[in-house]
C-alpha cells in the first residue's frame, strides 16, 4: 500500500516535509494538528498493516528512527547501504519526495522550445538542495522500488538523471493531476521504463525525414509556385505531419477503420495532400481559381474537406477531413458528432472502430470557449466518442501576440484540459523522433483508457498570419531568431547523416524527388487506395437533386396508430410514476383510442413510435428534452419510488416493437453551440436518421448563431454537404419578456436562400405529426427549422383527432376554417403561429363575417401556389393583412411581404397589423404586453393605416 501511496499521492511532493511532521505531530499527541488533518490520520490508522494486521495503530517514527541512529553510530547496528551518521530512513523519504516533484513539476523544466527564447525556470523543487540532499549523498545506493527504471537500488545521481532524461527531455508529460491511480501508474510505467527517450531503426528515421520533406516541400513549392497567395503555411511546425502520419499508421494497425480529422487553417493544405492523398494537380487548380461547377457557393482552398482511403497495417482506414469555416475551434463539436454517429451506424460504443483527431493553435484552444464547451461533452453518455487525440500546433504566437501577458492567463495553452483531466505531451517540434513517441503515446492511451489526450508540438510560425503578412512588425525579437532557424527538416537531415543512417546527399536526393512529384502532380501518400468502399459507408445519392415540393405519404393506419398509441402508453409493472405524469399516460391512452383529441405532446410521439417502427433512428437531444421544458413530453418516465440515482427510468419509445429503431432522448449539457454543432456533425453523417435540437427556449440559439451561419445555412451551396437536422424552438409571444418570447424568426428567414434549408411554424398536433415524418419519409435531406409553441402545447383548439394522422399530410397553408361565404370576403389576414388563434377568437367574438384568416405553416420555401389558390377563393378580396405577435423590424413582415405582393392581384392593397418595431424582442412588462396584444388584433380589423403596399 505504501508503494501505491508514495508513487500517486500529492503528499509525496514538494509538501511531504510538512505532511510527514503534521504526522509525527499526531502520533504523539492527535489534539495538536488541525482538525481536517486529524480527520485524515484517523482514517489511515484503519488501514490494515503490511502484515495484515488491523489492530496495532501506528506509532511515532521519529524515536525509532533517531533509534536506529544511535544504535549505528554505537555499532550494534549494522548499515545495509548508507553512511552511519545520517539518518538512511529520512533521507529515502527525501528521495521519494524528489521522485514525485518529477513526475508532477518535470514538465516545466524540458526542453520543448525551437527558440529556445526564454532561459529553463528555475524550480527548486527539482533540486536535491530542496529536501537537504548534498553532492555528498549524490552516489549513495537508495530504493528504486517504487519506479519504473528497471532497478530496485540506484544512487542518487542514477535516479536524478533517469528522472531527467524521463521527465525533462524533449518530451515533457503533465499527468499527475488525474484522479485515477491506474492510468498515472499508465503513465510513470510507460515514461519511465523507456526514459521518454525514442529507438527507433534506421527505416522508421527515413520515414520520418520522408514526411518532414514533404512537409516542408510542399509548403516551399506552393510558396514559388503562387507567390503571395494565403495558404496558412506549416513552415516551423512540419513535425506535425509525422505526427499525424503516425497516428494514423498505429490506429490501422490497432484495428481503427475510420478516422474524422478537424483542422483549422494551419497546415491544412499540407494535411490534404500529404496525409490524405489528396491530388497536388487538383489544389493547384484550386489555387488557380477553378470553379467547381455542382456548387453554387464554394468556398476558400483551405475551408474545404476531402475523404480518402489509405492502406495500413491493419487494412484500410479511411479518413475524412472535416470542412471548416473561418471561426476557430468551432469545428471540434461537429467532428465530435461525426464521430459519434459513425460509431453508432457500426456498434462501436467504446470508439474502437472510430477516432476523432482535433488540431488546433494554442491561441485558439486557450481562447475559445467552444473548446471547453466540446471538452465538457466527452465523458457525457450522449455525446462521448471513446476520447478525442488533441494535436496543437503551437507556434508560440496567436495572429500577433505572442506576449504572454496577454495571450491567456494559464501557464499552458492546454490547461483548459484538466478540467477533465486529460493528459498532455508537450514536445519539441525540433525533435521529430520525440513527436512521433508522443503521437505513439498519446494513441495507445487514448485506446487503452478511452479517455482524451493532448499533444502539444511546440513549434514556430516561420511567416505571418498569412503569406501577405510581416510578422516581425510586432514580434522583431521571435523573428530575428526564426531568421537564423535552419528548419525541422534540415536538423534531423544532418543528424542522420551524422549519424551514418543516411548517406550525405541523401537528404537533397529526397527533396528533389518529392518536387518532381508536385511538377507532375503525383500523389505524395503511398498507397491511396481508390477503389475501396466500406460497407459502413453511407448512400447520399437517393437525397440528391431533389424537391421540395416532391411528396411524401405521411399517413399511417389507423389501426397502427392505435397500437403505436397502446404501447407507448404502458408503464410496466412496478414503475410507479408521478401522479401528474400518470394523468399525462391516462389521457394519451384516450388519445390513442380516438375518445380524446391529441395534444402537441402526443403528436410528437406517435410520430417518433411511427418512425422508429419503421426503421429511422430517432436522436433528440437539448436542455430537458426528456421532460420538455414546458413539461409536454415525457419521453422518460422517473420511478417515484427508485433507491438509486441511476435506475428507475423508462423510455416507452425504446420499447415499440421488437425490431425498432433506435431512440435516444438526450438531457444536454448547459451549452447551445457546441450541443447543436454536435449534432450538426452527426446528421451529416447519418441521413437515415431524424436529429433534433430541442432549445430550452427558441431565443437560446442566439448563443449557437456561429453553428447557424457557417453550417447549418451555409454548408450545402459552399461545400456540398446535405444535413436533415431539425431544430425545434419555442417561440411565441406571451408575456414572458424579451427573453424568452422570439426564436429569431426573422434571422433564419435572412438565411434563407438556394433552397437551403425549410423554416415552419406548425400549429396543431397532426401538423407537427406530418411534418417530423415528411423529414424522414420524404427523400429530401435539408435542415428543418420549427417554431415550436408554448401555451399551444396544452390548447384545446391546437389538438387534433387521431383521424388527422391517418390521412392527409404536412400543409404549408392552412386555409380558413369557419364556413364563410367567399363572396362577401373582403379582406384576408395572413399569419403565422399562435396568433392565429387570437385572430379567430377575435373574429368570431364579433361576428365578423367578412374577414377570412390564412395560417402560413411553412415560410420558406414559400408556398406560392398554395397562396395563389388561397387568394383566388374570395372574388372580392381587396385588402391583405399581415398580422404578426413580433415587432415590425422582426418576425417574418419583411421577409414575407414580396411573396404576398408576388401572388396579389392588380389593385389589391397590402398592410401589416403587428407590434412596433422595436430594439427588444419583447417588452418585459405583462400589462403592456396586454396592451400590445390587443392592438395588433385591432388593427388586423381595422381600417388600413400606416405603410399600405399597392400591387
Amino acid at each position: 500500500m505504501m508503494r501505491q501511496f508514495q508513487i500517486n499521492s500529492y503528499l509525496f511532493g514538494g509538501n511531504a516535509p510538512y505532511v510527514e511532521d503534521l504526522y509525527e505531530r499526531y502520533l504523539d499527541n492527535p489534539g495538536s494538528v488541525p482538525d481536517k488533518w486529524r480527520a485524515y490520520f484517523d482514517q489511515m490508522q484503519l488501514v490494515p498493516a503490511a502484515d495484515g494486521s488491523s489492530s496495532s495503530p501506528d506509532v511515532a517514527h521519529a524515536p525509532i528512527v533517531e533509534s536506529f541512529a544511535q544504535r549505528a553510530k554505537a555499532g550494534t547496528l549494522r548499515p545495509a547501504v548508507a553512511p552511519t551518521d545520517l539518518s538512511v530512513a529520512r533521507k529515502q523519504v527525501h528521495v521519494q519526495s524528489i521522485i514525485a516533484a518529477y513526475r508532477f513539476l518535470g514538465a516545466r523544466w524540458a526542453d520543448l522550445d525551437p527558440l529556445k527564447r526564454q532561459e529553463r525556470p528555475s524550480i527548486p523543487e527539482l533540486e536535491p538542495a530542496f529536501y537537504d540532499l548534498t553532492e555528498a549523498d549524490m552516489d549513495i545506493q537508495f530504493s528504486a522500488s517504487n519506479t519504473y527504471f528497471g532497478q530496485e537500488q540506484m544512487t542518487l545521481r542514477e535516479i536524478i538523471t533517469a528522472l531527467r532524461q524521463t521527465y525533462c527531455s524533449t518530451i515533457g508529460v503533465e499527468f499527475m493531476y488525474i484522479s485515477d491511480p491506474t492510468q498515472k501508474r499508465w503513465w510513470q510505467q510507460k515514461l519511465e521504463s523507456s526514459r521518454t527517450t525514442p529507438n527507433y531503426g534506421p527505416e522508421r528515421k527515413r520515414h520520418i525525414l520522408d514526411r518532414l520533406t514533404a512537409a516542408e516541400g510542399l509548403e516551399r513549392y506552393l510558396h514559388t509556385k503562387f507567390v503571395g497567395q494565403k495558404r496558412f503555411s506549416l513552415e516551423g511546425g512540419e513535425s506535425f505531419i509525422p505526427a499525424m502520419d503516425t497516428l494514423i499508421q498505429r490506429a490501422g494497425g490497432g484495428g481503427v477503420e475510420e478516422i474524422v480529422i478537424g483542422v483549422a487553417h494551419r497546415g491544412r493544405l499540407n494535411v490534404l495532400v500529404n496525409i490524405l492523398g489528396k491530388m497536388p494537380k487538383e489544389l493547384f487548380a484550386e489555387f488557380e481559381g477553378k470553379l467547381a461547377a455542382d456548387l453554387p457557393a464554394g468556398d476558400v482552398k483551405y475551408h474545404n474537406g476531402f475523404s480518402s482511403d489509405v492502406s495500413t497495417p491493419g487494412g484500410p482506414v479511411h479518413l475524412s477531413l472535416a470542412f471548416n469555416p473561418s471561426h476557430l475551434e468551432i469545428v471540434d463539436p461537429v467532428v465530435e458528432g461525426s464521430v459519434r454517429a459513425r460509431q453508432e451506424r457500426r456498434g462501436d460504443h467504446e470508439g474502437d472502430k472510430v477516432v476523432p483527431i482535433l488540431v488546433h493553435g494554442d491561441a485558439a484552444f486557450a481562447g475559445q470557449g467552444v473548446v471547453m464547451e466540446t471538452l465538457n461533452l466527452a465523458q457525457t453518455r450522449g455525446y462521448g466518442t471513446g476520447g478525442t487525440v488533441h494535436i496543437i500546433i503551437n507556434n508560440q504566437i496567436g495572429f500577433t501576440t505572442s506576449d504572454p501577458r496577454d495571450s491567456r492567463s494559464t501557464l499552458y495553452c492546454t490547461d483548459v484540459v484538466k478540467m477533465i483531466e486529460a493528459p498532455v505531451l508537450h514536445v519539441n517540434g525540433d525533435d521529430p523522433e520525440a513527436v512521433v513517441m508522443a503521437s505513439e503515446l498519446a494513441l495507445e492511451f487514448r485506446n487503452e483508457f478511452n479517455q482524451d489526450v493532448v499533444i502539444d508540438i511546440v513549434c514556430f510560425r516561420k511567416l505571418g498570419h498569412n503569406e501577405q503578412d510581416t510578422p516581425a512588425v510586432t514580434q522583431p525579437l521571435m523573428y530575428k531568431k526564426i531568421a537564423q532557424h535552419p528548419g525541422t527538416r534540415k536538423l534531423y537531415a544532418d543528424k542522420l547523416v551524422t549519424q551514418r543512417t543516411l548517406r550525405a546527399e541523401e537528404p537533397d536526393e529526397m527533396v528533389k524527388a518529392f518536387r518532381t512529384a508536385m511538377d507532375e502532380g503525383r500523389h505524395t501518400v503511398d498507397p491511396v487506395l481508390t477503389n475501396y468502399k466500406s460497407k459502413y459507408a453511407v448512400d447520399w445519392a437517393p437525397f440528391l437533386n431533389r424537391r421540395w415540393t416532391d411528396h411524401a405519404d405521411t399517413a399511417v393506419p389507423l389501426a397502427e396508430l392505435k397500437r403505436l398509441a397502446e404501447r407507448i402508453t404502458t408503464v410496466p409493472p412496478g414503475l410507479k410514476v408521478h401522479p401528474l405524469v400518470e394523468k399525462v399516460i391516462a389521457d394519451r391512452r384516450l388519445m390513442g383510442e380516438g375518445k380524446l383529441a391529441l395534444d402537441w405532446g402526443m403528436g410528437e410521439h406517435l410520430a417518433f413510435a411511427s418512425l422508429v417502427a419503421s426503421g429511422y433512428p430517432v436522436r433528440i437531444t437539448g436542455q430537458d428534452s426528456g421532460r420538455g421544458t414546458f413539461t409536454h413530453r415525457h419521453a422518460v418516465l422517473h420511478d417515484q419510488q427508485r433507491e438509486r440515482w441511476d435506475e428507475g427510468s423508462y423510455v416507452p419509445l425504446q420499447n415499440v416493437s421488437e425490431k425498432q429503431a433506435p431512440f435516444v432522448v438526450i438531457d444536454s449539457v448547459l451549452s447551445e453551440i457546441a450541443v447543436l454543432a454536435f449534432e450538426y456533425g452527426f446528421s451529416t453523417a447519418e441521413p437515415n436518421a431524424l436529429v433534433i435540437w430541442e432549445a430550452q427556449f427558441g431565443d437560446f440559439a442566439n448563443g449557437a448563431q456561429v453553428v447557424i451561419d457557417q453550417f447549418i445555412s451555409s454548408g450545402e451551396v459552399k461545400w456540398g454537404r446535405q444535413s436533415g437536422l431539425v431544430l425545434m424552438l419555442p417561440h411565441g409571444y406571451e408575456g414572458q419578456g424579451p427573453e424568452h418570447s422570439s426564436a429569431r424568426l426573422e434571422r433564419f428567414l435572412q438565411l434563407a436562400a438556394d433552397n437551403n434549408m425549410q423554416v415552419t411554424q406548425p400549429t396543431s398536433a397532426a401538423q407537427i405529426f406530418h411534418l417530423l415524418r415528411r423529414q424522414m419519409i420524404r427523400p429530401f435531406r435539408k435542415p428543418l427549422v420549427i417554431m415550436t409553441p408554448k401555451s399551444l402545447l396544452r390548447n384545446k383548439e391546437a389538438a387534433s383527432p387521431l383521424t388527422q394522422l391517418a390521412r392527409g399530410e404536412f400543409e404549408t397553408i392552412l386555409s380558413e376554417v369557419d364556413q364563410l361565404d367567399a363572396k362577401k370576403v373582403k379582406r384576408l389576414i395572413a399569419c403565422t403561429g399562435k396568433v392565429y388563434y387570437d385572430l379567430v377568437n377575435w373574429r368570431r367574438e364579433r361576428g365578423e363575417e367578412s374577414v377570412a384568416i390564412v395560417r402560413i405553416e411553412q415560410l420558406y420555401p414559400f408556398p406560392h401556389k398554395a397562396l395563389a389558390g388561397e387568394l383566388k377563393k374570395y372574388p372580392q378580396l381587396g385588402e391583405i393583412i399581415w398580422c404578426q405577435d413580433e415587432p415590425q423590424n422582426q418576425g417574418a413582415w419583411f421577409y414575407v411581404q414580396h411573396h404576398l405582393l408576388e401572388n396579389m392581384a392588380e389593385g389589391q392593397k397590402l398592410g401589416y397589423a403587428g407590434r412596433p418595431a422595436s430594439a427588444s424582442p419583447a417588452v418585459g412588462y405583462y400589462v403592456k404586453h396586454n396592451e400590445q396584444q390587443k392592438a395588433l388584433l385591432d388593427a388586423a380589423f381595422a381600417k388600413l393605416k400606416g405603410l399600405v403596399l399597392n400591387k
